[in-house]
């Protein structure tokens, strides 16, 4: 079960200035968290893409980051939120390639590789909230039977 192991911070998506603190409060969060390097340069890159999402396709918006136990793994949950349009045709947006702004069209279908656990919740006119969870490593188990 994953458990909330602090109260969920709440950061607004309504610049470009935004943007560059959702990075590093996930990268600071993800490091206190014991994720190993290239663990948190991928959950920083999801985290990035859906952000800047929010902040094109939805108009701005919030994410909102909780530190996550389960047993004895630690996650990180980050839920990018906004009330714009949504997206019509999810199975095409989450396509690699599609992009309504000229950019790479890897952005969702991107974030979803990057992460474990990946939900995404719109429909037209309903705004979108893009849902990611990634957990860092677990302790090593103890070793038995050496002296």
């Amino acid at each position: 079960m994953h458990d909330p192991l602090s109260p969920t911070a709440r950061l607004p998506i309504d610049s470009d200035a935004d943007l560059y603190r959702v990075r590093q409060r996930v990268r600071q969060a993800a490091a206190d968290l014991g994720f190993r390097l290239v663990q948190q340069t991928k959950l920083v890159t999801a985290a990035s893409e859906l952000a800047r999402n929010t902040l094109v396709h939805g108009g701005g918006g919030h994410m909102e980051m909780t530190v996550l136990g389960d047993g004895g793994r630690r996650g990180l949950r980050l839920s990018f939120v906004d009330a714009g349009p949504g997206i019509r045709d999810v199975e095409r947006a989450m396509t690699d390639g599609y992009t309504t702004n000229g950019g790479l069209g890897l952005g969702l279908s991107g974030a979803r590789r990057l992460v474990r656990e990946f939900a995404l919740d719109t429909g037209p006119g309903r705004g979108t909230t893009v849902t990611i969870t990634d957990w860092a490593p677990g302790l090593p188990s103890p070793r038995t039977g050496a002296s």
